[in-house]
């Protein structure tokens, strides 16, 4: 191999793997069993599929990803909404062909995203709805496994309720799968209280409890009572395109949810060489990631932030780490595959209640914030968690979308403002409330600042100055920093507002137009119908176009006062 294939290479994978990298992927590997088995387990997908979703998307999303570190595979949220896009157009989520189609049109979506460079977009999704979609899913997560935790299903036509229903029938849980599942949590707790055993607590708990039942011979039911995991590597599986039809909204919610997960993961685990994350490079991984790994027996994947937190939490420096801990990962499905098939379903229901819980218990602070934020970033949060329970994940999913497009544009509307600027006679500029009426003969001075959205256009017309008895009268409006675009609503009532001043003998002027929103101003006649000096442009001296306009602004009054059209002085209000 030449130098020059070597080095780009090289550029393209980053540094060479690290002995830390090979234990972090071994760690990380052993995780995902416990983990992705219970993931599946509770949205009702074959568990072998939680755990080959620990394969070939991670080792293929750690080699393509921006964010170097990011371990992309199955988490909750995904498993969950998966489920219900499945369940939703009638098809079977244990068949493989369903499950191959899901998982390759989740990678087409996400290929798409990241190619359109719609990253960007994930801003837009508020952190209420957010914080409101992930505890609801937590909550999902710990209902869904009430049942193999304690050996009651509870009953429900949603997830509060049925919670509900279960602490109301304590009396009928099962004493050995309660048992077991509450020893499986009491391990995990001193495990984790252990920090060189905290990375691997989960599996500690899998791993011990399973043994002691196996030791004592506790009736409970296991893994292979639902599921047979063969000691084998993922085959490839040819994806049903009969069911592409019904699944083609399902799969934007789907790549929605997992992309907005995986978003939160550059800006809290930055890449160690200092190379930039880059979002849509992480769209387009994960939807290689998935591509693939639909292929060969995956479920949908995603940017994993508590898989990419034990990978960094067991020393993982560069993106080999995501790719050992799949390859490791495939040879203890390998070698120890029927293992699994022994694993107590009440300690993988115990793993889940721990999971769930931390999941609510690391919203805390976000949910917390937002209470105090405002009531309607309350509300918002509210509404998303109750749809969450309520509603099949991909509409949940769709509502808050719009709820964050609500709350976005309700903010932008609230940002719009109109204060006077007054100059004092050392030259200093202070703001100051528009005055109720625009004086006569004198030049007043207005600042507008907004996203000049349609939205805050009642809230902006409500303080400008009344034109009544406005004679010889001007307004300079400083327009620096509104939008390149403005909306045509915007327009609209410049135009207005200066024709009802024109007719009382008074002008506007707008005062720093930035070139695009001067071309606007021309190719809608306004800047015509403002006359000559009615728009000053934008200047790199700040206040240069400010100055311009109070200037003609005064010549103009002095020109009416000469020809006998008014009285009066000039005065910046």
């Amino acid at each position: 191999m030449t130098a020059g294939r070597f080095s780009s290479l090289r550029g393209r994978f980053g540094r060479r793997p690290r002995p830390a990298d090979a234990a972090s992927g071994a760690v990380t590997g052993l995780f995902s069993i416990p983990e992705g088995m219970a993931y599946a387990s509770i949205a009702g997908f074959n568990p072998v599929a939680g755990l080959y979703a620990g394969v070939v998307p991670a080792v293929v999303g750690s080699l393509t990803s921006r964010t170097v570190l990011m371990v992309t595979t199955l988490t909750s949220a995904i498993a969950l909404t998966s489920q219900s896009v499945l369940s939703d157009a009638g098809l079977d989520p244990k068949d493989a062909g369903n499950v191959a189609v899901l998982t390759v049109m989740v990678g087409a979506v996400m290929l798409l995203m990241g190619a359109l460079r719609l990253g960007a977009v994930m801003s837009f999704v508020s952190n209420a709805v957010m914080t409101g979609f992930s505890t609801g899913i937590a909550l999902q997560i710990i209902v869904g496994v009430l049942g193999d935790a304690t050996g009651y299903d509870p009953d429900g036509h949603n997830k509060l309720y049925q919670l509900g229903d279960w602490l109301a029938h304590a009396g009928q849980w099962q004493g050995a799968a309660t048992a077991v599942a509450a020893v499986t949590v009491a391990v995990w707790a001193v495990s984790r209280a252990v920090r060189r055993l905290e990375p691997v607590a989960l599996l500690l708990a899998m791993v011990l409890v399973s043994v002691g039942v196996a030791l004592l011979s506790v009736d409970v039911e296991l893994v292979r009572g639902i599921a047979a995991i063969p000691a084998a590597l993922p085959s490839f599986t040819a994806p049903d395109l009969s069911a592409v039809p019904d699944l083609v909204g399902g799969a934007f919610s789907v790549a929605l949810v997992a992309l907005a997960q995986a978003a939160g993961i550059a800006p809290s685990m930055p890449n160690p060489d200092g190379s930039r994350s880059d979002v849509n490079g992480d769209f387009r991984a994960q939807g290689y990631a998935n591509l693939l790994g639909g292929l060969f027996q995956s479920l949908p994947s995603g940017g994993s932030m508590s898989r990419t937190g034990v990978a960094v939490s067991a020393g993982a420096r560069t993106r080999w780490a995501g790719v050992f801990s799949g390859v490791f990962l495939a040879l203890v499905v390998l070698v120890c595959g029927s293992l699994a098939e022994r694993i107590p379903m009440p300690v993988i229901g115990g793993l889940i209640l721990v999971v769930g819980g931390e999941l609510v218990w690391g919203k805390r602070h976000d949910i917390v914030l937002v209470l105090r934020t405002s009531w309607l970033s309350s509300a918002a949060m509210i509404l998303t968690f109750l749809a969450t329970t309520q509603l099949p994940l991909q509409r949940a999913v769709v509502l808050g979308a719009v709820l964050s497009l609500l709350l976005y544009c309700v903010q932008a509307a609230r940002q719009a403002r109109l204060v006077a600027l007054h100059r004092d006679p050392d030259g200093t500029w202070r703001t100051a409330e528009p005055p109720k009426r625009l004086p006569p003969g004198e030049v007043t001075v207005l600042d507008y600042a907004g996203a000049s959205f349609f939205a805050e256009l009642p809230r902006v017309e409500a303080r400008l100055p009344s034109v009544g008895g406005a004679h010889d009268a001007v307004l300079v409006l400083a327009v620096r920093t509104l939008p390149d675009v403005p909306s045509s609503a915007v327009v609209k009532l410049l135009d207005r507002y200066a024709r009802t001043l024109a007719g009382q003998g008074g002008r506007l002027v707008l005062a720093g137009a930035q070139p695009p929103f001067v071309r606007v101003l021309e190719a809608t006649g306004l800047r015509e119908r403002l006359g000559e000096g009615g728009v000053v442009p934008a200047a790199p001296e700040l206040f240069a176009p400010l100055e311009t306009a109070m200037a003609d602004g005064r010549a103009w009054i002095t020109a009416r006062r000469r020809a006998g059209g008014g009285e009066g002085g000039s005065r910046q209000a």
